[in-house]
């Protein structure tokens, strides 16, 4: 009998131990960084049983080194029909924190847009984030920066839970640019017909995330996903 408490402390003792180890493996998962062809460094997070990068993609070039086109001139953008990139209103100071912006062709490239070794989620993969934040209604809130230092007020329900830090980057549509602050808009690699393909949309006033169609045309954000 007597031998019962220090069992109870022996087993005690091993599930801290071993609660230590697994929050020590997931924050040394969580610091590791990726670097894409441009050179530019991205931190990464855990998610569940994805790993995704915390920061939108700012690379001009695909992974295998090729070129991606800047299209400035909107006219031009309209009915680019290959891959392409800009900045936030031809603005490159807008490229930190906020990224670049693509067109789909872009993200579809068969040259990969993504760092080597990651690539743009599909549709069903941005619904697995989703559903285990808890849901379209919730999952906005919890995707996007607190605050709001980049975020128009009152940018709702905001909490950052998994460190996913969402930021409204605008977009382009039909050539001209909606203004940061309002929306974080990002492609998945799924084409919903001939023209559009689908978007992943979190909006400053809601706590919603939206599954939406977009022109291929458009100039979206991109977040990479590891394979």
């Amino acid at each position: 009998m007597k031998k019962r408490p220090l069992v109870a402390i022996r087993l005690f003792v091993a599930s801290i131990i071993f609660l230590i180890i697994i929050a020590g493996c997931k924050k040394k998962e969580d610091s590791i960084t990726v670097t894409d062809i441009d050179g530019n460094i991205y931190k990464t997070v855990t998610i569940g049983s994805q790993v995704w990068l915390k920061e939108n993609l700012r690379t001009t070039k695909y992974s295998n080194g090729d070129p991606i086109p800047e299209v400035t001139i909107d006219a031009q953008w309209m009915i680019f029909a290959s891959g392409a990139y800009c900045n936030y209103n031809n603005d490159p100071g807008f490229t930190d924190p906020y990224g670049l912006l693509y067109n789909w062709h872009a993200v579809k490239d068969p040259r990969n847009i993504c760092p080597s070794g990651w690539h743009v989620p599909s549709d069903s993969e941005w619904t697995t984030l989703i559903d285990f934040l808890g849901g379209e209604d919730v999952a906005g809130g919890k995707l996007k920066e607190k605050g709001t230092a980049h975020w128009i007020s009152p940018n709702t329900g905001a909490t950052d839970s998994y460190g996913f830090t969402a930021l409204p980057s605008g977009y382009r549509f039909a050539g001209d640019f909606n203004q940061p602050g309002y929306y974080a808009v990002w492609w998945t690699s799924t084409q919903k017909n001939l023209n559009d393909a689908w978007i992943i949309t979190l909006i400053n006033s809601k706590t919603q995330s939206y599954l939406e169609n977009a022109y291929k045309t458009d100039g979206l954000s991109v977040r990479c996903l590891k394979n």
